[in-house]
């Protein structure tokens, strides 16, 4: 798992003509890979919506700690010690952060067309072979949804376009573009985006890469995406240093890279 640590905030200001000037602000220290404390088979990822809360704003990174601690009275309450299972633990996490959405009065869900708060939840059972992702979208999807349920491979989020032509072939704006001006219906669709997938993704064998190639991997596409965007004209959503984690089933989530708090920077 890794993530960039770029937040981007907007900020509106009111023009003497009635319009409403948007400036873009980047922070580059955020923390999106999510550990938690006590379940160590499993890593979050956080992206899209930076902060809960309009008043007093917080990151997902910042809430994680008050998960922990219901965490750990709901096990003393049930005297559990076993681990969590992934499943679980991904929707005891949505429901803690829908929670949040509420306390710290965020817009009605139903009515909500902003950016949303996605999660990704990865990691391994007891007893199980292979590792499992699931997927939670606050406010609107706060139920887990499993991401890769045949096949090995790799997920990703985002600002994705450069990620997506890499790994892809196309962008995926490409489908929407087609079927507006070529006039295809949904089935049509499908088919290119099939034919796309088979003729033009990257011919990586997930199944067959070492551990260290799937660090190597990671790393490079988010490199590739903050390379690309100090050369082009838009929102620079993808910045910062790079955090990177692996989860393994005999070792559990173990920090690979982590960017650390540091003081000035003196040159001698």
């Amino acid at each position: 798992m890794a993530a960039d640590s770029r937040v981007t905030l907007n900020a509106q200001f009111p023009q003497p003509d009635g319009q409403v000037l948007v400036l873009p602000s980047t922070f580059d220290n955020a923390t999106k890979l999510l550990q938690i404390n006590g379940q160590d088979h499993v890593g979050v990822i956080t992206f899209g919506l930076g902060v809960i809360g309009e008043n007093e704003p917080r990151t997902a990174h910042s809430f994680i700690p008050e998960f922990e601690a219901e965490l750990r009275n709901v096990k003393l309450a049930k005297s559990e010690q076993e681990r969590i299972p992934v499943e679980d633990l991904a929707n005891d996490l949505a429901q803690f952060f829908m929670r949040q959405w509420t306390k710290h009065n965020m817009p009605d869900p139903v009515l909500y067309k902003g950016e949303p708060m996605l999660f990704l939840v990865a990691g391994y059972n007891q007893g199980t072979p292979y590792g499992q992702v699931y997927e939670f979208v606050i406010p609107s999807k706060p139920k887990a949804m499993e991401q890769m349920t045949k096949d090995f491979g790799a997920i990703w989020g985002g600002q994705r376009e450069f990620v997506d032509r890499l790994m892809h072939g196309y962008d995926l704006s490409l489908l929407s573009i087609a079927k507006n001006n070529l006039q295809l219906d949904d089935v049509a669709v499908k088919k290119l985006a099939d034919e796309l997938t088979q003729q033009l993704s990257a011919r990586i064998p997930y199944q067959f890469l070492p551990l260290q190639d799937c660090v190597d991997l990671s790393i490079f596409l988010i490199r590739a995406t903050i390379n690309l965007q100090t050369w082009t004209v838009g929102i620079r959503g993808v910045g910062g240093a790079i955090d990177v984690a692996t989860i393994t089933k005999t070792e559990g989530f173990t920090a690979i890279q982590r960017k650390e708090i540091v003081g000035e920077r003196i040159e001698r």
